[in-house]
């Protein structure tokens, strides 16, 4: 019984110490009590100051409601709490009890670090908390903060700002519906749709996701992050741009967009150093460039683009795959001037074109860098073009040089010209029974070819040429294929996924052995083989 005495003495004495504390001091020049007016209340008039809590409020005059611990100030009011928060408004009401304030009309509120400027503000004192529906305007020494909604966390320095918000200074304009945004440090964290733009360029950040240092303009966004640049617009699913060093990262499902050459990049990492104009790209890296509105995706593990529109190199390394639907191709690595059109291809090169294999040391591509059409063909050293027969698994038409120039029509070969030590082999069909009837060798210095559907059409010798014909059962081995043959169609991507498919590493191409030669029967290189209609694929070409 005497302990829940002691306890009921404690309680009591610590609820008389909480009112004691709660209770309104107040000072004014003149005290009323009119009833009939202001039932329940006392007029205070001059000078009126009121004291509460660690707060000190002053205005013209006053309403004190004594049962009630209520408050309200009316005419030049001033709240001050502690040494760093100064409050100024026409009207304010204050519930000492909860210790809540609303002060309206020409609200200013001042701490160290910020002014905040609003019609009716709310100043939940148990929370330390200020808030707002209406609109406020926050200025700080970098930014100038408006939002309809809002509230402000002293303790944290801490603004979280909702509905039509932006974030201003005189560099960068930000938009957003919903930020938290700290005075001290000058950091935004953004939730929902946000849109930074450069004041001085125009570039833009779109994100929906992140955080953005307004004092030394580093950002890091990470849901739908989308960097406009002036000349490439950057997307991923994580976004870091340093505005002032120009440098910009992104990592995965990356779309790097160049504006100026409608040349797009993909990868999963990426690097852009704005002020060097350069990009860098890896992991699952792709290129695509859109040639006579058809796309060219170009996958390598590497993919580095520099300098600025017109003078820009597209360079890509190692294990390089290339896919259009007329053209397809695979070397170690590429380096292509999209100021003048021209593509180089570097160790091992392959294309394949229609139905032709195409190899050598080196290989060039020129495409119209007005019309973006493919123009021409450079294979430089140990040259070869391959065709497979349309009926014989086992058979090629082949045709190999030192040195071959082509000309494309309509982004297809067209024109082939083979100079140095130029070689042929083709198989010649009936046109009616397409059954084998002659295949047929020929040396020259230099030999000019026309192809129609992938299949040579006519043939030109522009120096003097050698030859033989052979039926197809006394065709020795060594002529059925050219020394150096390699067919590498299983290397061939297909379709576009394929580029991604690296190759066995361990897996040469391998040239073909030279057999032993059976004995050669001349049928008369000079003569033609008759065949019914008009040559066709497959068929022997016009000599001419």
């Amino acid at each position: 019984m005497k302990r829940i005495l002691f306890l009921l003495l404690v309680i009591s004495s610590f609820v008389s110490f909480s009112q004691e504390k709660r209770k309104i001091e107040y000072y004014a020049e003149q005290q009323e009590a009119d009833e009939e007016k202001y039932p329940g209340a006392t007029l205070l008039i001059g000078n009126v100051k009121m004291i509460h809590d660690g707060i000190i409020l002053t205005s013209q005059q006053a309403l004190y409601y004594k049962d009630k611990n209520f408050f309200k100030a009316i005419g030049n009011v001033l709240i001050k709490q502690g040494d760093t928060i100064t409050q100024t408004s026409n009207y304010t009401d204050y519930d000492a009890n909860s210790m809540q304030a609303l002060s309206w009309g020409n609200v200013v509120l001042k701490d160290p670090t910020m002014t905040l400027t609003t019609d009716t503000l709310h100043f939940d004192r148990l929370n330390q908390k200020l808030y707002y529906r209406s609109y406020a305007t926050i200025k700080d020494q970098t930014n100038t903060l408006k939002s309809k909604n809002g509230n402000f966390y002293l303790a944290d320095k801490k603004f979280t700002a909702t509905t039509r918000v932006t974030v201003v200074n005189p560099e960068h304009h930000l938009e957003s519906d919903h930020l938290d945004y700290y005075t001290n440090s000058g950091i935004a964290y953004l939730y929902g749709p946000s849109t930074i733009t450069n004041t001085q360029n125009d570039n833009r950040i779109y994100c929906e996701k992140g955080f953005y240092n307004t004092k030394t303009d580093v950002s890091h966004f990470v849901k739908n992050a989308k960097l406009y640049l002036k000349e490439r617009t950057v997307e991923g699913d994580s976004l870091y741009y340093d505005k002032r060093k120009g440098f910009a990262s992104a990592t995965n499902n990356i779309q790097v967009i160049d504006t100026v050459q409608n040349f797009i990049t993909r990868g999963n990492y990426a690097e852009i150093f704005e002020l060097k104009d350069s990009l860098y790209i890896i992991k699952k890296a792709l290129a695509i460039s859109i040639i006579d509105k058809d796309s060219m995706f170009i996958h390598g593990d590497t993919i580095l683009v520099t300098g600025k529109p017109d003078k820009r190199i597209v360079r890509i390394y190692h294990n390089v795959k290339i896919f259009k639907s007329d053209l397809q191709g695979k070397c170690d690595s590429i380096h292509t001037n999209q100021a003048n059109g021209l593509t180089r291809m570097f160790k091992n090169p392959v294309i394949w074109s229609d139905q032709n294999q195409i190899t050598g040391d080196t290989i060039h591509l020129l495409s119209n860098v007005e019309t973006e059409k493919l123009d021409s063909l450079k294979v430089l050293n140990n040259s070869f073009i391959v065709s497979k027969d349309s009926i014989s698994k086992e058979d090629f038409n082949q045709i190999k040089g030192r040195n071959m120039f082509g000309k494309f029509r309509e982004n297809k070969l067209h024109l082939l010209l083979v100079k140095g030590n130029a070689e042929s082999v083709y198989f010649n069909r009936n046109e009616d029974t397409q059954v084998l009837e002659t295949i047929t060798k020929e040396i020259s210095s230099n030999i000019e070819f026309t192809l129609e559907q992938g299949q040579i059409e006519t043939i030109k010798y522009l120096k003097k040429s050698d030859g033989n014909t052979y039926p197809p059962s006394k065709l020795p081995d060594d002529v059925r294929k050219l020394k150096g043959f390699i067919w590498r169609e299983d290397e061939q991507p297909k379709k576009m996924e394929d580029i991604f498919i690296h190759d066995d590493k361990s897996k040469k191409p391998l040239k073909e052995k030279v057999k032993s030669k059976k004995p050669s029967v001349n049928l008369d290189k000079k003569k033609k083989v008759k065949t019914k209609g008009k040559p066709k694929p497959n068929r022997s070409p016009k000599k001419q």
